[in-house]
């Protein structure tokens, strides 16, 4: 059976789950267990601390494993990023007292408190700069306040939290990081389907379908608004000037596209969620 390692809690767990699942795949129903099988599909789950799953899937003990680009990063497993998953998006900054930082150069011989050393110290490292990494598991930005760091490098949203600690950002991204699928031999037996189902719900959630009815003679012009993945699929219909369209569309444009062909003469536009694709 595939050995697949989940995240067992915090941000990535739930949407993981719930991916999984549009996927095809059963998990646990208890949130405490660590461990199910899913005979059907032949698939073992292993429910782990998401700071763990690279380690686990690195070594050989477990064959893939849904966690951030981030903690792969930092925990130099052999393991290697097969797939972007495209969620629990994260970007990471260096940020110091205002004032004092202003560029990466300036981090040379300095402490930076954060809860990623092997991503931050490869970073640093890359871009030439010696500095003492202080090493701690959370709420970074009071470790300048209280006389542990002159900078931190961490988790960045609107940067309001480090603003209320008296930090600015400064120097270059660090990471843009997301959620990825890893494995240390993609070629594993069942990771290719795992991969093709996992695809198949990111596409179900980026795209929509689209049907709708339009005069014969307006088809290449509504096909050039909407030219969907290959091609759209055009059928006839009982009045002989008029054909019926179905296309998938790119969700976030979907309204655009349905004004454009009601303004280019199309009629009964209707537009459908997709639950699972291949392409």
């Amino acid at each position: 059976m595939l050995r697949v390692a989940i995240p067992n809690k915090g941000s990535l767990a739930e949407i993981s789950a719930e991916m999984l699942y549009e996927a095809g795949y059963t998990g646990r129903k208890d949130p405490r267990d660590l461990h199910y099988s899913d005979t059907r599909n032949g698939v073992e789950f292993f429910y782990l601390r998401p700071r763990d799953i690279a380690t686990y899937v690195g070594s050989g003990a477990l064959d893939v494993g849904i966690t951030g680009r981030d903690l792969l990063l930092d925990s130099h497993s052999e393991a290697k990023e097969i797939a972007e998953l495209s969620f629990g998006d994260s970007t990471f900054r260096f940020a110091g007292p205002a004032g004092t930082f202003a560029d990466l150069s300036d981090l040379a011989g300095k402490r930076v408190a954060t809860s990623y050393p092997g991503l931050v110290g490869t970073f640093l490292a890359q871009a030439g700069v010696q500095s003492h990494l202080v090493k701690l598991d959370g709420a970074v930005e009071s470790a300048v306040r209280l006389g542990v760091a002159d900078a931190v490098a961490d988790v960045v949203s609107t940067g309001s939290t480090l603003r209320k600690a008296g930090l600015d950002i400064f120097g270059p991204v660090i990471l843009e990081s997301t959620a990825v699928l890893i494995s240390r031999d993609a070629s594993i037996d069942g990771i290719s389907t795992l991969m093709r189902r996992l695809q198949g719900v990111l596409v179900a959630k980026q795209y929509v379908l689209m049907d709708y009815d339009v005069p014969k003679k307006f088809l290449d012009a509504a096909c050039a608004i909407a030219p969907g993945i290959e091609s759209p699929t055009v059928s006839p219909l009982h009045d002989p000037e008029w054909v019926a369209v179905r296309v998938m569309v790119p969700r976030a444009d979907r309204n655009d596209v349905m004004d454009k062909l009601y303004d280019l003469g199309a009629r009964a536009i209707l537009v459908s969620a997709i639950h699972a694709a291949r392409l």
